[in-house]
């Protein structure tokens, strides 16, 4: 199986090439506006490695992002409709639990916590790594109550586990802050061999994108 990854939602742009259940190649470059420039010119390197065959498409689909999102998003359905391969979505949560240690997820709930850069946190649960709901938007002091222990993920997620722990809840605070593309890769071949539930590359917004009308 032959995937190339491709992700853009926070504050890096990522890229992973995905052969037979391991990495073949991957590349990342920091930062919050790198994905326009960064994601093409990684893709194109990992598919002259993969001799331009796959077999699909893997993108994080939010939340994140507005134009990380959507750069990820178009370049990976270009490269897949290029190719006459399926694109597969995987959500910003479900790849930052992928990267965490069997330990960090047996027996508990994973909290994907990500900046929504407007004073809120979007919060994803993921149960068995995979999205069980759609991510839903709150304030710090309104953060819901886990129903048991819970491993905390994302970029938002020192400040959650910070709060959650003060309210005396069993949490964890992972080192799993920015979702990398080989880990997508690993939860898009689960959707692939239908182990999960199959999800499209439609863009994930856990509330509207800011627009700013023309004066």
């Amino acid at each position: 199986m032959r995937i190339l990854a491709l992700d853009g939602s926070l504050a890096r742009a990522s890229a992973a090439l995905w052969i037979d259940g391991s990495v073949a190649a991957a590349r990342a470059v920091p930062g919050d506006r790198v994905q326009p420039t960064a994601l093409p010119a990684m893709a194109e390197t990992l598919l002259a490695e993969a001799g331009r065959r796959l077999d699909a498409v893997a993108v994080v689909v939010g939340p994140g992002s507005f134009t990380g999102v959507r750069t990820a998003i178009a370049l990976a359905e270009g490269v897949a409709l290029g190719l006459g391969v399926p694109a597969i979505g995987v959500t910003t949560g479900e790849a930052l639990a992928a990267a965490l240690p069997e330990a960090l997820r047996a027996g508990r709930e994973v909290w994907a916590a990500v900046d929504t850069k407007r004073g809120r946190m979007a919060l994803e649960r993921l149960l068995d790594g995979v999205a069980a709901a759609p991510p839903a938007v709150f304030a710090e002091r309104d953060l819901p109550s886990p129903g048991g222990p819970v491993t905390v993920v994302g970029d938002a997620a020192p400040v959650m586990a910070a709060r959650l722990l003060a309210r005396g809840f069993d949490t964890v605070l992972s080192d799993s802050r920015l979702p990398d593309a080989a880990a997508a890769a690993s939860v898009a071949a689960l959707r692939i061999e239908r182990k999960i539930p199959m999800r499209g590359a439609a863009p994930l917004y856990a509330e509207p994108p800011a627009v700013r009308l023309p004066g």
